[in-house]
């Protein structure tokens, strides 16, 4: 590691330290600062700040070099992160770049990574559905994983705390598969989609099929005024930072609004390389920090310390940090850290074409989908497979594309690659995979990073449940395409690898008995309980909604818990 500033001083040692900057990362900042607590939040990419450092985000198409697409060589030195829908030329700073972080693929995992201030929350699809109480109550009832510590009625509060803070849009659809929650105005959805929303309704009376939500802000309140945030202009060019502030991340609304009370420290280009255990005193005291630049470590101090790395840099990250009490990791008695990873099952979809409503268009380019909760093996286990999948699906006109006959050149040409062509609909699953513990990471004996951290070894897979889910989905969807009027109706198996939804979950489990999870209701580690872990990797199951809402609602609870609790004297 080099040689270690652990020094005490007053500039070394806060009430609280946060690790990671991202959608969980922030709102712990916030929550912590809010209640007057000294907090460090230490992030180990560099420093972005809201509208300063989006340089790309006002650029119009033939501002790039290659009018948005990455060059060749690019693709080639990035086989894995270019594969990500949001990876391009406008957006490729934002992204961890393969070769910069490398990983050990014992079974193919696509990580995708944005190492920066804010994180993943200036790249994330946006889109925030609450679970039900049939997410939490799924692994109880089917005897898969552990049963969660908390319930719907425990994080419904707190869902609708971060609701309000961050903007979520949405309808009130009265679904108990789909709790509604506190929303700005809905998207609209087009004729195409209101025609097949009707049909599908008609013909199936336990599939509700209603417009997606998601953190945009469609009709700003005082409170996202107050942040600095607009109206969402509908651009669709998010993955660039927003000038305007119209979706929700760290950087546009939590950071700002921590650094406000004055009680934030903010410290980029930190690689945390470990949490510090004192034997003494039994339990954690600060973390060891390698610069990123300079690889000089630095020991920072805390009577509380948050976990937000992003699920498996969380795991790494305790893994890594050993001790006499904890040889084979922070809180690790029962062997189970790194364990029973998780994520959306994202192969099956569909396409396609719709005719009619040639007189018809849509205004804008809207940032959610129609969805369909899930409708399998929601009240009783009925397939023959577990748990089930969300469905999206949207309807748009492309372009005809460029003639092939005649002259490509002049007005009528032009004309001719203006005009929009028939409708083409396209439908995906969001299928929840059962966590296992055979799928988890761990840390490699003999390869490090150029920080001196161990790289992490992946290895999570699909398996026959997935198979019967995906095939189960592509059976169905077709059979609801057809009903709503769809013709040309074809089906793909992306036969993509895990991790490039984004969604991986898991190793650090949440759960009622120490033998068999990491952490309690409250997000504390059993063995170590001044250490709080709230980002992906908390979690005990997936359920077949997006994950980020939870995090943030859990987050904020656990916090403002830990807050609490210090301030009595208990931490």
């Amino acid at each position: 590691m080099g040689n270690v500033n652990s020094n005490k001083s007053s500039d070394h040692t806060f009430d609280a330290i946060v690790v990671g900057s991202g959608i969980s990362g922030g709102w712990a900042a916030k929550e912590l600062c809010e209640h007057g607590l000294k907090t460090l939040v230490l992030e180990r990419g560099r420093n972005v700040e809201h509208l300063k450092d989006y340089p790309t985000a006002t650029k119009n198409p033939w501002d790039f070099p290659h009018r948005g697409y990455e060059p060749l060589s690019v693709a080639k030195e990035n086989p894995i992160v270019k594969r990500c829908y949001a990876f391009g030329e406008s957006s490729a700073h934002f992204f961890v770049k393969d070769k910069e972080h490398p990983y050990i693929q014992d079974k193919p995992f696509d990580w995708i990574r944005g190492y920066q201030v804010g994180g993943k929350s200036l790249l994330w699809a946006r889109q925030t559905q609450r679970w039900s109480k049939y997410d939490f109550e799924g692994p109880a009832r089917d005897g898969f994983a552990v049963d969660w510590p908390i319930r719907y009625d425990d994080i419904a509060p707190w869902y609708s705390y971060v609701e309000q803070f961050a903007g979520i849009s949405g309808n009130h659809d009265g679904l108990d598969t789909l709790p509604d929650g506190e929303f700005l105005p809905p998207w609209e959805m087009n004729i195409v989609e209101k025609a097949m929303q009707q049909r599908i309704m008609d013909n199936y009376k336990d599939r509700h099929v209603i417009i997606g939500r998601c953190a945009h802000l469609t009709k700003p309140k005082q409170i996202h005024l107050q942040q600095g945030r607009g109206q969402c202009q509908a651009r669709s060019l998010c993955e660039r930072g927003c000038p305007f502030g119209g979706y929700f991340s760290s950087n546009s609304s939590t950071i700002p609004w921590a650094a406000r009370t004055g009680n934030l420290t903010l410290r980029p280009d930190s690689v945390v390389h470990s949490i510090i255990y004192d034997e003494k005193k039994g339990k954690a005291v600060g973390v060891r920090v390698i610069d990123a630049h300079t690889k000089e470590a630095t020991e920072y101090f805390a009577k509380i310390i948050f976990v937000n790395a992003a699920a498996l840099n969380t795991n790494l990250i305790l893994l890594n940090s050993t001790s006499q009490r904890f040889p084979n990791g922070l809180g690790n008695d029962n062997g189970l850290l790194g364990k029973y990873i998780a994520f959306h099952n994202y192969r099956g979809s569909l396409l396609a074409s719709m005719e009619g409503y040639l007189d018809s268009y849509y205004y804008g380019r809207r940032p959610c989908a129609v969805m369909m909760p899930n409708f399998r093996n929601v009240h009783k286990q009925e397939m023959d497979f577990q748990r089930g999948y969300m469905t999206f699906y949207s309807a748009t006109r492309p372009g005809w594309g460029h003639p092939t006959e005649g002259d490509q050149i002049g007005a009528a040409y032009k004309d001719a690659t203006s005009e929009a062509g028939p409708w083409t609909v396209y439908m995906m699953m969001q299928g929840e995979t059962i966590p296992k513990e055979t799928n988890h990471v761990s840390l490699s004996d003999d390869q490090k990073d150029a920080w001196g951290m161990p790289l992490l070894k992946v290895s999570v897979d699909y398996d026959d449940n997935d198979v019967r889910l995906l095939k189960d989905f592509l059976t169905q969807g077709a059979e609801m395409l057809d009903k709503a009027g769809c013709k040309n109706i074809s089906s793909n198996d992306s036969k993509q690898a895990p991790g490039l939804d984004i969604h991986e979950v898991g190793g650090v489990r949440m759960g009622k008995d120490p033998k068999t999870s990491l952490l309690n209701k409250w997000n504390q580690l059993h063995a170590c309980q001044n250490v709080f872990v709230t980002d992906g990797a908390c979690m005990t199951s997936t359920s077949t909604q997006n994950p980020s809402l939870t995090f943030m609602a859990i987050t904020a609870r656990a916090a403002n818990y830990a807050a609490q609790e210090l301030n009595k004297g208990m931490l």
